[in-house]
């Protein structure tokens, strides 16, 4: 079948570079892609927010599936709109995106379903967000509601930041993502990222991932979209994997499904880990980035079969296999990043560095000019390795990151710290 994809980051050039081995494939198109994806599939220009021309591209192609990789595009309705045109997509409604695209939305379905979570408040002014804030302990953690690319979440260590992020949300710093604003208490522990696919009932958990959000080593700097990441995540035990679904997943698609939203396609949870009891920090409705890239890297099952099985709703009885090996991904982003950066950057070495049949190199912010690579986004690069262990997947990853001459680029050099330094 022909297969088209939305997105055009690292995570989709993970998803392209597998979709593009299944034998089921006939011809895969990316929209609108990057210098990596255009190698595996061919990139068109198509403007994701007219679900009209969507729709007129996936018929005049014959494109028997669309699997939506950002949260944007879902929060914005494009499955509704391409489902009713008779083209299935992976990947939830609108109504189920939700589960992203509003904190209040998920905190309340957590309340009522006694999923474990941070206490929170849901707040449409300052004066009581803030009243509220005073009778909270600190750090405390001021979240606008909606999508704000990954920038809407302080965590505020006094009452003054913690109210100078409430005004930061109620004068427009994140758009409309701003407009309500969630205060939660500040969870502590270890992180961890786990993914299941849904079918709107059937629920089939995939291999963990544990991601860095801080910019700089030892998890300091700003929070960035994430610098790198490994599968599998230690930390998730197989009793703590039970837990998570008994406890967590489950229960979230049982009250999507009751509400009638029922959630399909990906379900990312990240997870705060203490004393081996996980709680809920907040849904994604699609693959992490990088977690993707390591998954997909240790992912020996066809894929798209299973992201056909969702989209059709018939996820029952399907299995996915795993490499044993480990997989640790290195994200290289532009200096600046998270804050300013500057485009357009020549990037050398890139062969080089994936000589070795074990590494691949995921493309995020790239483009091509002629022969040259050039750096057009935040995050550019997530250097891919497998081996026996996470350290050496790890000393793979680095040795290709080595090769790589971006003077305009900067990584951190820790990935993989908490698993490499584990004694239990």
């Amino acid at each position: 079948m022909n297969v088209l994809l939305i997105g055009g980051g690292g995570r989709e050039h993970a998803l392209a570079w597998k979709l593009a081995q299944s034998p089921l494939l006939d011809t895969l198109y990316c929209a609108p892609g990057n210098a990596g994806i255009a190698e595996v599939a061919e990139c068109v220009s198509l403007e994701v927010d007219d679900h009209t021309a969507v729709a007129a591209f996936c018929k005049d192609k014959a494109i028997g599936l669309v699997a939506v990789g950002p949260e944007a595009p879902l929060v914005a309705g494009l499955a509704d709109d391409l489902e009713a045109q008779g083209i299935k997509v992976f990947g939830p409604s609108k109504a189920a995106a939700a589960l992203e695209g509003s904190k209040g939305f998920t905190k309340d379905l957590c309340a009522e379903s006694n999923i474990p979570t941070a206490a929170y408040g849901r707040f449409t002014e300052a004066p009581p967000a803030k009243a509220h804030v005073e009778g909270q302990g600190l750090p405390i953690v001021i979240k606008a509601d909606g999508l704000a690319a990954g920038k809407g979440v302080i965590i505020a260590n006094t009452h003054f930041e913690a109210h100078s992020a409430i005004d930061a949300c109620f004068s427009g710093a994140f758009g409309e993502a701003g407009a309500e604003v969630v205060i939660e208490e500040h969870l502590t522990g270890e992180e961890a990222s786990f993914f299941a696919l849904v079918d709107g009932e059937t629920v089939l958990p995939l291999a963990t991932a544990q991601d860095h959000k801080r910019a700089y080593d030892r998890d300091t700097g700003p929070n960035t979209g994430g610098m790198g990441a490994y599968s599998p995540a230690p930390v998730m035990t197989d009793a703590l994997c039970a837990r998570v679904m008994d406890e967590i997943i489950l229960p979230t698609v049982a009250a999507m499904k009751a509400r009638g939203m029922p959630f399909k396609g990906v379900l990312y949870a990240g997870l705060m880990i203490k004393d081996g009891a996980p709680k809920l920090i907040e849904y994604n409705a699609r693959f992490g980035d990088p977690e993707a890239q390591a998954l997909m890297l240790r992912l020996k099952s066809d894929l798209l079969p299973a992201l056909l099985a969702v989209a059709e709703g018939r996820l029952g009885g399907l299995s996915l296999d795993w490499h044993d090996d480990a997989v640790l991904c290195v994200v290289m982003a532009a200096k600046g990043y998270p804050g300013s950066y500057k485009k357009g950057t020549e990037i050398k070495g890139l062969d080089a560095a994936g000589a070795d049949p074990e590494v691949e190199i995921f493309h995020a912010g790239t483009t091509r000019e002629g022969n040259r690579i050039l750096a057009t986004g935040g995050r550019v690069l997530g250097v891919t390795a497998r081996g026996p262990d996470i350290g050496q997947a790890k000393d793979r990853a680095y040795a290709a990151v080595d090769k790589i001459a971006w003077p305009g680029g900067f990584c951190r050099r820790d990935i993989g710290w908490r698993a490499v330094g584990r004694k239990d």
